[in-house]
């Protein structure tokens, strides 16, 4: 047998995934909105809220796609789901940029992306990294994910250099690129995962011919406490996410300098991935969520009006850490608690209520930023919301038996 640890041994199938997350459906929009709003709202005349409205029709469309993305994985696995949606991620993104002024076509093309570009997202990549890692199976999709904060990190960054050199219908094609250039052929080549979970250390197959089905999960307790923690710790991230460079910008900072704090934003989302994967294979991954997940509720009370660059500096950290954290953790749970006999569907459920949550949030901080003239009062609903969505993976309880090794 191979001594090198299994992340080592499968680095290759990693990498692709991992840059396969930061090009994906769920990544590149979700990202680059931010980067994009007031050049939009000054380019077209359109409001905050009108701009943000879009990701409720990429993220938040995808929630309706999630099923059956699932069903298609679990049919005909996750290589031949992801690569599709990679072109259909691309074409979406160029007929945005042909929108002109109008939001219409602009929303169809964020339609687009939930709809054409529905394969790439984590659904098809977490299921090939689970399936294909047994004893460093939090690490490995850690490692994975923290493709979205690689996304975080450059799309920012990128976006703001390729409006100012060619405006924002140049920065929507270049984000079409990026798919299709990058992330397509590494995936052609690197991406061939594992479709039968590998044996564990004493020969077994580990979670392979345990889990229980979607009906199963769907009457059990556990299955809604981490739907309501996912959709309550979404509701709060991805609204101050997808709003950070708006809010900053308000308190007189320079677009490059909003687009810096997004990049410490992106930075604190791949250490928050790296070092949860690393725990939760070592500890009770329930007890690490709520710890990681409940530090934002501070930084939202902090951050709403300060101009203080240091504590807009600290308190991105905190959120990216977090953020790091969460999708993290829904696939790990969902591998733990459920098994990966039927972990595509399950999984796809759970992705549907962050996707719910991923694609109304913005809208809603943005709203209410135009009601009220201030962040302030939604970042205050999202202190509670991470609260209670951290404080109820509390009651989680211990793993079931067939799920393979306790924590210590």
């Amino acid at each position: 047998m191979d001594s090198k640890p299994e992340v080592v041994r499968r680095a290759p199938l990693i990498l692709a995934a991992a840059i396969g997350v930061a090009c994906s459906a769920t990544a590149l929009p979700f990202y680059s909105i931010g980067p994009l709003t007031k050049p939009l709202t000054e380019a077209h005349g359109w409001s905050r809220s009108e701009v943000q409205t879009a990701i409720l029709f990429s993220v938040g469309l995808g929630a309706l796609m999630s099923p059956l993305v699932g069903a298609l994985v679990q049919k005909y696995g996750a290589r031949r789901v992801a690569m599709p949606g990679l072109v259909g991620l691309a074409l979406s993104f160029f007929l945005a940029s042909i929108s002109g002024s109008s939001i219409l076509i602009f929303y169809l093309a964020f339609a687009g992306m939930a709809v054409l570009g529905a394969g790439s997202s984590p659904v098809s990549w977490t299921r090939g990294i689970a399936s294909s890692f047994s004893r460093q199976r939090g690490f490995a999709l850690g490692l994975v994910l923290t493709g979205t904060g690689l996304c975080a990190i450059v799309i920012p960054q990128l976006v703001t250099a390729m409006i100012a050199w060619g405006g924002v219908d140049f920065a929507l094609i270049g984000l079409g690129m990026l798919p299709l250039a990058i992330a397509l052929p590494l995936a052609w080549w690197l991406f061939r995962p594992d479709e039968t979970p590998p044996a564990n250390e004493a020969g077994a197959p580990d979670e392979a011919s345990w889990g229980i089905s979607l009906g199963e999960a769907l009457r059990g307790y556990r299955f809604w406490v981490i739907f309501a923690s996912i959709a309550c710790i979404y509701l709060a991230q991805s609204g101050i996410v997808a709003n950070l460079i708006p809010a900053v910008t308000d308190t007189g900072v320079s677009a490059q300098a909003a687009a810096n704090v997004q990049s410490v934003l992106g930075v604190s989302i791949v250490v928050g991935r790296i070092a949860v994967g690393y725990l939760i294979d070592r500890i009770w991954a329930p007890g690490v969520a709520a710890i990681v997940t409940f530090l934002p509720v501070f930084a939202c009370l902090m951050l709403p009006g300060s101009d203080d660059y240091f504590v807009i500096m600290a308190c991105a950290v905190i959120i990216g850490i977090a953020a790091g954290a969460e999708l993290d953790l829904l696939a790990f749970l969902s591998a733990r608690y459920f098994g990966l006999a039927h972990y595509a569907r399950i999984y796809s459920m759970f992705y549907a209520a962050l996707a719910v949550a991923g694609g109304v949030a913005p809208f809603l901080f943005a709203a209410i930023y135009d009601r009220f003239g201030s962040y302030a009062p939604a970042f205050q609903v999202g202190a509670g919301l991470f609260a209670v969505g951290s404080l109820i993976l509390l009651t989680l309880g211990r793993y079931p038996q067939g799920a393979g090794r306790q924590p210590e």
